[in-house]
């Protein structure tokens, strides 16, 4: 059964995939993300009107209904909205269009703006949330949009008669994210986080309950994960979880609407607009139970305010945002909340610019959990070594004889050896790497159904915050778990190709060490203000 599916959602995609190639000759890769993405959204909303409609109609209360009141009952949107179904206006549902464009005549992107213009205006949900992008002046796209709305209505896409449509498009949306995140390279990581990690963060958050927050959430993915952990543990992920989100670029946070929508989420939790969290906190009395952020590493240049109340531990430098994202995260923890952040590895070391007396005062008000060194080659826009910081309001047993008192205790954990290369240059965390990692922290931390922990030479330690200060608070993990123990006769056993992956992710690693070095250095050098020369005074 399981083979079944991945198979059909496979065509599916593979179907799509074919159709963006007519469009790479045209425009570029973010342009048609957005045909592929937002065509996939419209059909998803426009089928699931048609199904809710046949459900109407074929609904045995309807039997007795007048014949001048049945229409009535047909065209009243709270008939759709009751079961969580956007109403969807005439010009926009998927036969009318496609009627309209067998016109040869008629202009294919005048069409499918119209019909997404009326959408937005028929569901506040939904308002702004879909680029109006498919006319544009001067590119004749008329053909290849006419191929790409083709094939969406190929049933396999929406699922029909095998899968709910909101699972089959929610795949098939993630799927051609990551494929586009790909192609974009650098720019692709400003709204994606690789599933792996996503899994990572989420899965050792552990979201069952309450709310949560991600206030750099790109096209959703962190928030859509902490739903699929909510389904997964049997919970209920409308009603058990409630989710907020903030994004800063415009057309990223159109695609976490259409993302959420398709997915059968309120496209309402990431806000009416789009907005800089670290400029304008839209939601200052938030308290959340749960934090997840995948922020951009090492951002510069960011909207600095050293009157922020958020900065309680120390101004953040204007060059590097990695210690705003930490704090804002922990201003918006509960009392019990904890958060999980990814960032690149020099925040685990930096000194520079008050950076290290910002990490020190965390780790001696207890707010550090874990700290996770990640595998290189995760995230495909860069080379850049990334970590994972476990914040924890509280790490008592909170009155639970569930959890373990782990007051003035750092888990480590060093997981730069997990992960399976696909490809020459992108990595993935398998299953058991994530077991591995999210099962550790879980039974160090003593939650329920989790194994007994126990310290490991090279890939995780408690470490007391005596220790952690006598090493100036550097929350690297290769400083604290040792290494490995080696049986005899199994040191030479490592694999060739294995150990040229391994030394050439620790050359990279060196590498952007150097790079964020230099960047330091040479803003501690703008900042020098220079006095004029003068010659000494003598004799």
């Amino acid at each position: 059964m399981q083979h079944r599916k991945k198979a059909a959602a496979e065509t599916a995609a593979d179907l799509l995939w074919k159709a963006t190639d007519a469009l790479r000759g045209a425009v570029d890769a973010a342009q048609y993300k957005e045909f592929v993405l937002a065509l996939l959204c419209l059909r998803y909303v426009s089928f699931a009107f048609e199904q809710r409609r046949r459900q109407i109609i074929g609904s045995p209360d309807l039997a007795d209904v007048p014949e001048n009141h049945r229409q009535l009952i047909l065209d009243d949107p709270y008939e759709y909205a009751s079961e969580g179904v956007y109403w969807v206006p005439p010009v926009a549902r998927w036969d009318a269009i496609a009627e309209r464009l067998r016109d040869p005549e008629c202009d294919a992107g005048e069409v499918l703006d119209e019909a997404v213009r009326a959408v937005m205006r028929e569901s506040r949900d939904l308002t702004g949330a879909f680029p109006t992008v498919f006319a544009m002046p001067g590119v004749d796209l008329d053909r290849p949009l006419r191929g790409l709305f083709a094939l969406l209505g190929d049933d396999r896409v929406a699922g029909a008669g095998s899968r709910p449509p909101r699972d089959v498009m929610g795949e098939l949306y993630e799927y051609f994210v990551a494929r586009f995140a790909r192609a974009e390279g650098r720019r692709g990581g400003e709204f994606h986080t690789p599933a792996s990690v996503a899994r990572l963060l989420v899965g050792m958050v552990a979201p069952r309950e309450g709310r949560i927050h991600d206030p750099c959430c790109g096209t959703g993915g962190l928030l859509i994960q902490a739903r699929k952990f909510i389904e997964t543990h049997g919970g209920r992920p409308g009603r058990d979880l409630r989710i907020w989100g903030q994004e800063l670029n415009q057309r990223t946070w159109q695609l976490a609407k259409m993302n959420f929508t398709v997915h059968g989420m309120d496209p309402a939790a990431v806000g009416d607009s789009w907005s800089d969290t670290l400029a304008e906190d839209r939601l200052p009395d938030l308290k959340a139970d749960y934090v997840v952020a995948n922020p951009p590493f090492r951002m510069g240049g960011w909207a600095r305010d050293e009157r922020d109340p958020r900065w309680r531990f120390g101004v953040p430098p204007q060059s590097n945002a990695n210690y705003a994202w930490l704090q804002h995260v922990i201003s918006k923890l509960g009392d019990r909340g904890c958060g999980g952040v990814v960032l690149s590895n020099g925040s685990m070391t930096s000194n520079q610019l008050g950076e290290g007396s910002i990490r020190a005062a965390l780790v001696e008000s207890d707010l550090v959990a874990c700290m996770v060194a990640l595998p290189a080659q995760l995230f495909t826009h860069t080379q850049i070594p990334a970590c994972v910081w476990l914040l924890a309001r509280d790490k008592s047993s909170q009155g639970t004889a569930r959890l373990a008192d782990r007051r003035r205790e750092v888990l480590f954990i060093d997981a730069r050896n997990l992960g399976t290369l696909v490809g020459r240059a992108e990595r993935v965390l398998a299953e058991d790497d994530l077991a591995a990692v999210i099962g550790t922290y879980h039974a160090w931390r003593g939650t329920a159904d989790a194994a007994s922990y126990r310290d490991v030479g090279g890939f995780c330690r408690s470490v007391g915050l005596e220790e952690i200060r006598a090493l100036n608070h550097v929350l690297t993990p290769g400083r604290y778990v040792g290494t490995s123990e080696v049986k005899d006769g199994e040191g030479d056993r490592e694999p060739i190709q294995d150990r040229i992956d391994r030394t050439t992710r620790d050359f990279y690693g060196l590498l952007d060490e150097a790079d964020r070095l230099e960047a330091d250095i040479r803003e501690q050098l703008r900042g020098v203000h220079r006095a004029p020369w003068t010659p000494p005074i003598g004799p």
